[in-house]
């Protein structure tokens, strides 16, 4: 937890900024005296005060909120981009994303043909309520059906943070372990869906078991969809964008999972 890792002090000044604004948003934070833990949960419930307030954003300029979490190099960016193509002309799509530094996957982003906001967290593992909602004031939400939040790439802080999401979904690569749902149990059971990406590389990586992922998933009480994917050949991306059409009209449209 951010106690632990120290992050709490070290989201105190983040950066909010885009291509066509050429500004910075810095937003310090006071913190309560006492135990960390006391900090830690005064943290949390204020932060689930504006998380609420932004779902209340989004909820009024009826957006789907979708909230991307893995590890890094699980493919977050490559799925948004081939998402983003995929739906072009069905679902206007906008991006929040969260890096430590740089505006690489913002600029891939808004490359791609959708509107991106870029928060650099600084040292920060994870993103939290108030940086979206400093995000927002940069994104023109009237055009857009399904706003993605990147997170912080960290297969822990990211699931303690409500950020106003309607949904949460876990990226896990081939080229991980298939038992990260195992000890990884706080990012997992946050997930409303679980992707399996590159799945291209999975004949070469040879150790990977989706159905052992799927497996491990269940066994924390789990009843998410599991979805098989390739953000480079394709596979899979017609299940991907059904679920987020699906999720965008009604919410009631979810696949199958993997394993039946």
């Amino acid at each position: 937890m951010c106690d632990v890792c120290g992050c709490v002090g070290a989201a105190d000044h983040f950066r909010v900024g885009d291509a066509d604004h050429n500004t910075v948003a810095e937003t310090p934070v006071a913190l309560p005296a006492g135990r960390p833990v006391a900090v830690l949960h005064a943290l949390l419930r204020d932060n689930d005060l504006q998380a609420a307030h932004n779902r209340a954003h989004f909820d009024a300029a009826g957006v789907l909120a979708v909230n991307l979490m893995s590890s890094p190099g699980a493919g977050k960016t490559s799925l948004l981009e081939a998402t983003i193509h995929a739906l072009r002309g069905q679902l206007t799509i906008a991006v929040i994303e969260g890096d430590l530094e740089t505006e690489n996957d913002a600029r891939r982003i808004r490359a791609a043909g959708a509107q991106a906001v870029q928060i650099t967290t600084g040292t920060a593992c994870h993103l939290d309520a108030r940086m979206v909602h400093a995000a927002l004031h940069r994104i023109d939400l009237a055009p857009v059906d399904v706003l993605f939040i990147e997170n912080v790439g960290n297969l822990v802080c990211p699931a303690c943070f409500d950020l106003g999401q309607h949904y949460n979904v876990v990226l896990l690569s081939v080229t991980e372990g298939d038992d990260k749902p195992e000890k990884y149990p706080v990012m997992f059971r946050a997930a409303d869906l679980l992707a399996v990406t590159k799945l291209d590389l999975l004949e070469a990586v040879g150790d990977f078991s989706p159905a052992l992922a799927t497996r491990h998933l269940r066994e924390l009480a789990s009843a998410a969809p599991v979805l098989e994917l390739s953000a480079r050949s394709g596979a899979g991306m017609a299940s991907w964008t059904d679920w987020l059409i699906g999720a965008r009209v009604g919410g009631t449209a979810l696949p199958e999972p993997a394993d039946g």
